[in-house]
């Protein structure tokens, strides 16, 4: 018995491994050598992959695609059709396989969606990425990221709450500091 459900109209390829407690849903496309981990869910129609990293407990919602190069660290959120690119300037007549630009997605960050993620970034832990934007450069961590072009619009706690000017979560009651790369724990 699996530890793991996978619809049937769900394709796996060979060389993928899938973590307990992962679901994944109709018409989804996990290509070869990619890793999902435990407890995750995989909406309608995802793609992942090849050599896609998903950590625990991340939800990928409908119709994302994850292209070789992104890697999503634990507790990562991507809302309905989010969108990964992986080369910066694509043709269809010319091969770009060895420009593929890895993207990584830090623990406990969220995607809006039908936001874009340029290739080549990094978004930082528990940052939030609004609904359509445009992210073209690294984001810090506790970021809260919203239009076209990307800016940042103020900082979110863990637990996502928009945070005033005194970085205390309005929820728990957790304190946080600036530093170089983002908000921390104080």
């Amino acid at each position: 018995m699996s530890a793991h459900y996978v619809h049937p109209t769900a394709v796996i390829d060979d060389n993928v491994t899938i973590g307990d407690g992962t679901k994944i849903w109709h018409f989804c496309h996990v290509l070869g050598n990619s890793h999902i981990g435990e407890n995750c869910v995989l909406g309608q129609n995802v793609m992942a992959g090849p050599d896609v990293y998903i950590g625990n407990g991340c939800k990928v919602q409908n119709n994302v695609s994850l292209y070789k190069g992104v890697k999503l660290e634990n507790d990562v959120f991507c809302g309905p059709s989010c969108v990964f690119t992986n080369v910066l300037t694509p043709r269809a007549f010319v091969e770009r396989k060895d420009q593929f630009q890895e993207t990584l997605v830090c623990i406990g960050a969220s995607i809006g969606a039908n936001a874009t993620i340029i290739c080549g970034i990094m978004i930082g832990a528990y940052a939030l990425i609004g609904a359509g934007a445009i992210v073209t450069k690294d984001v810090p961590a506790h970021a809260l990221i919203l239009g076209n072009p990307g800016r940042q619009h103020g900082w979110v706690s863990r637990e996502g709450e928009v945070l005033d000017s005194t970085l205390k979560c309005p929820r728990t009651g957790d304190a946080y500091i600036l530093t170089d790369a983002g908000l921390v724990l104080s």
